[in-house]
């Protein structure tokens, strides 16, 4: 009963290459500021374009990034604008990222850049595929001083010669504390195996892909999403318009570690209760 309530719910469709898709979400560990101007160094600010807007996090704290695209895309370039390009002043003061590491569906590149500023452009060779992509920064070039904090201006994702994201897509990314929690995927199924993937874009839609854990063919569906209050409401085909139990987010505008969205119903019925913000 549960298989055939997921099969009329789900639609399949065959996962391809797809060009000039941007990034839905960029989500990080952390960054400067988080509670009291989470907007000034966020995440958001590598998907702009523009060299007046920089990520930064503590020099102590952990450096990655995670991607996510509303279709698998194919990367065969990325272009790097390390430290933070304000000016030159806290171009130098500031640590910047020196070595990255871009990891894909199944295979990783490392990026090394110099320290300079501007954008400078890393072939990636085989290029990487995936739908989700994460961004480490496992070296850097030191600041002014001891453990200043480290930096990066821009990544712009490259597709066949075609720029993926740049300065057209910074007017969809203005900080939301509210919609900030939700932005991303969510996992569901075995906790440390989940099988279930629901992602959530800054376009206002979301997709679910499940990949069976037997071999069988992935399957994804996709609908809109409307976040109003603490409300939480999704298009699911067939049942229409469906309200999701939503955390409050904390006063940071942060994921809690132990967050979940919780379905009622016949959703739960096909997709499963819960979907938690943590593999």
């Amino acid at each position: 009963m549960r298989r055939l309530l997921l099969a009329s719910l789900l639609s399949a469709t065959a996962a391809s290459a797809a060009s000039n898709v941007p990034p839905g979400y960029v989500q990080a560990t952390d960054w400067l500021e988080r509670s009291s101007e989470p907007g000034r160094y966020g995440p958001l600010n590598v998907l702009d374009g523009r060299d007046t807007t920089a990520w930064c996090v503590s020099g102590d704290a952990p450096a990655s990034f995670t991607f996510g695209f509303k279709d698998i895309v194919t990367v065969d370039e990325v272009r790097v604008y390390t430290g933070d390009g304000s000016d030159r002043a806290a171009f130098k003061a500031r640590a910047r990222a020196k070595k990255l590491t871009l990891t894909g569906i199944k295979e990783a590149r490392s990026v090394r850049v110099e320290d300079k500023r501007g954008l400078q452009a890393v072939p990636l060779k085989p290029a990487l595929r995936g739908a989700r992509f994460t961004l480490e920064v496992s070296d850097r070039f030191p600041g002014a001083k001891d453990g200043a904090p480290v930096c990066v201006t821009d990544i712009v994702f490259y597709s066949g010669g075609k720029a993926l994201n740049g300065t057209w897509l910074a007017p969809k990314l203005r900080y939301n504390a509210r919609l900030a929690p939700l932005l991303g995927t969510w996992f569901g199924g075995l906790k440390g195996a989940p099988h279930r993937f629901l992602s959530f874009y800054l376009d206002g839609t979301y997709s679910l892909t499940e990949e069976p854990l037997e071999g069988e063919v992935s399957t994804t569906v996709s609908g809109a999403y409307t976040l109003s209050g603490d409300k939480l409401s999704m298009d699911v085909p067939p049942h229409g318009r469906v309200t999701v139990r939503f955390p409050r987010a904390d006063a940071e505008g942060t994921r809690p570690p132990d967050a979940a969205l919780t379905f009622d119903g016949p959703v739960a019925e096909a997709w499963g209760q819960e979907f938690r913000g943590q593999r």
